[in-house]
């Protein structure tokens, strides 16, 4: 290159702004005299309000890896618990759940059992997702549960082991803390 004058250029890497999460000291300390499943919302409640109660692109992009996790469990959480996997299919959260790390998140967090379920879920997910994503009558939707019993297995190990799990993702939380939220006084 001899004499030749290189060129030199400035890169400059900017990391997404972080959307603050606060929650209060107080609001911690009564849940978790309330059991796991409170201390686990108390985060849940602090990053969904931090982001307007509502989970988008641009949100989710505002959170971290585990902040978002968490949002998962609680999304998955909700629907398996109320209606099973075809109910968390069919209301739209196939994609959030199976298409995003969801399940190798948990596994990092050391709940393999509850990755494994996922990972499995999502088989059925790819194999039953049209016909469970698609506009249905109410008794076209209850009719699914009967056509697709395969999903039974999973929904019944869910709840089977739904107390144990939350209460390693309190235990992940209590141990990261400051991956989920700043506390307050």
């Amino acid at each position: 290159m001899g004499n030749e004058k290189r060129e030199r250029r400035n890169f400059c890497i900017f990391a997404p702004i972080m959307i603050e999460v606060k929650v209060k000291d107080a609001d911690l300390q009564q849940a978790a005299n309330e059991g796991m499943d409170a201390f686990v919302q108390v985060f849940v409640d602090g990053i969904r309000g931090a982001i307007g109660g509502e989970l988008s692109a641009e949100t989710m992009a505002e959170l971290n890896a585990d902040q978002v996790t968490l949002l998962a469990w609680d999304t998955l959480h909700e629907e398996v618990m109320d209606g099973g996997f075809v109910q968390l299919i069919h209301n739209g959260y196939g994609p959030f759940i199976f298409k995003n790390p969801f399940a190798k998140a948990v596994k990092l967090w050391g709940l393999r059992e509850l990755s494994k379920l996922v990972y499995d879920a999502h088989t059925l997910w790819l194999k039953h997702r049209e016909e469970i994503e698609r506009e249905l009558t109410d008794d076209e939707f209850m009719a699914l549960f009967e056509q697709m019993p395969e999903f039974d297995d999973l929904d019944d190990q869910f709840v089977e082991n739904e107390e144990e799990w939350t209460s390693a993702i309190a235990h992940y939380i209590d141990e990261h803390i400051e991956n989920f939220a700043e506390i307050e006084q």
